[in-house]
């Protein structure tokens, strides 16, 4: 199944608050107490550096719900039906704001708790700051899921193994965004990333877009269902730039 990906609503926040927690309250946060909880659909808040997004945006979604220890230590519950397109991508964001040359480094560490059932992906989804590129790496996915765009072969790049695709995303407004996925060829939960190198090889290997300035680099859950309620959960992830 083709996904599609939020563009620019991911960042804009466009849509009006629906308050999902009305009926759910508090009952998906851990059990240890949480700095901050939301079930609200565009629930958001900043900690530690990381800007924290509940994002219930696909059409069809059911109830979700956020919590946060920190910006680096953070979980989800969500109960979306067994249904076809992606309804959340809960995430923390990391702004970086430095073109492709001028960055030294651009790693991300990350261990996770995923369910084994439901159909989802973790996934790093890195913005220029035009919002006219977008870069998805998939650390894991489950179910019927499957990346927009064409097959573009498979590479090794920042520690991991990928299988690359390549399509273009139509916004409302009649613009549009290039995709560039890069599917891990077997699921991990736990590891370090280095993103410059793929950053680079989009840049000078494959000619796909220009010394770029890269804005947002965002870490959550694209998921599509999880029906009966699910849980998510970010133990820990760190994003440097250099």
């Amino acid at each position: 199944m083709a996904r599609r990906t939020l563009g620019r609503l991911r960042t804009a926040f466009l849509a009006p608050v629906l308050a999902f927690g009305a009926t759910l309250g508090l009952a998906a946060a851990p059990a240890q107490a949480a700095v901050w909880n939301t079930c609200e659909q565009w629930g958001n808040t900043t900690l530690n550096g990381y800007t924290l997004y509940n994002n219930i945006w696909g059409q069809g979604a059911g109830a979700q719900c956020t919590w946060a220890n920190s910006g680096t230590n953070w979980g989800v519950w969500a109960d979306h039906p067994n249904t076809g397109g992606i309804k959340s991508y809960p995430n923390a964001k990391k702004v970086v704001n430095k073109t492709i040359t001028g960055m030294s480094s651009l790693t991300s560490s990350y261990r996770v708790k995923v369910p084994t059932s439901g159909a989802y992906n973790t996934a790093y989804d890195i913005w220029d700051t035009d919002y006219d590129y977008e870069v998805m790496l998939w650390m894991n996915y489950n179910g019927p899921v499957g990346p927009l765009g064409t097959a573009q072969g498979s590479v090794t790049l920042g520690g991991h193994s990928w299988n690359v695709y390549k399509g273009r995303v139509t916004n409302a407004d009649g613009s549009y965004h290039e995709v560039f996925s890069f599917l891990r060829t077997s699921d991990s939960t736990s590891g370090t990333v280095n993103i410059l190198p793929i950053l680079k090889w989009i840049k000078d290997t494959k000619g796909w877009w220009g010394n770029e300035t890269i804005g947002d680099v965002q870490f959550g859950f694209e998921i599509t269902s999880s029906a009966g309620g699910l849980d998510f959960t970010t133990e820990n992830l760190t994003v440097s730039a250099g």
